[in-house]
């Protein structure tokens, strides 16, 4: 168990998770052979995924960013330079993507299942007497 001392603050967390996911993209920038549809089919995520979820990020901010603005970060160019250089998807790798994404939601709902779970068992089956009984 780590005590106080030993767990990073949010600050420095968010300045380490930053700094890897300029890694991946810078990664992900230069294995374009590595194509969105066999991500998706392997892990249930790609660049796209990386773009929308920069966009959902940024909703609560004072300038949030367009798919468009986020793609361009992503992929480090313009969306349509990168897609216009990838081949088709097969009927194959769209399987194995459609396949990939039901896993996705199923692992999902399993976690919050699990959630809801663990939240019913932290609460009493009813109030202590003390909140439930008048003064």
């Amino acid at each position: 168990m780590m005590t106080n001392s030993q767990t990073l603050d949010d600050q420095r967390m968010e300045q380490l998770e930053a700094a890897a996911f300029r890694h991946l993209l810078d990664h992900l920038r230069m294995r374009e052979d590595a194509s969105n549809i066999e991500l998706m089919g392997l892990a249930g995520f790609c660049r796209n995924c990386l773009a929308d979820w920069l966009v959902e990020a940024s909703t609560a901010t004072p300038t949030p960013l367009t798919r468009e603005e986020a793609r361009n970060h992503v992929y480090g160019e313009p969306y349509a330079d990168f897609k216009a250089r990838q081949l088709e998807a097969t009927d194959e790798q769209l399987k194995r993507m459609d396949d990939s994404l039901a896993r996705n939601e199923k692992l999902r709902a399993e976690k919050s299942r699990k959630l809801d779970e663990q939240l019913d068992a932290s609460f009493p089956a009813s109030d202590p007497p003390t909140i439930s009984r008048p003064r």
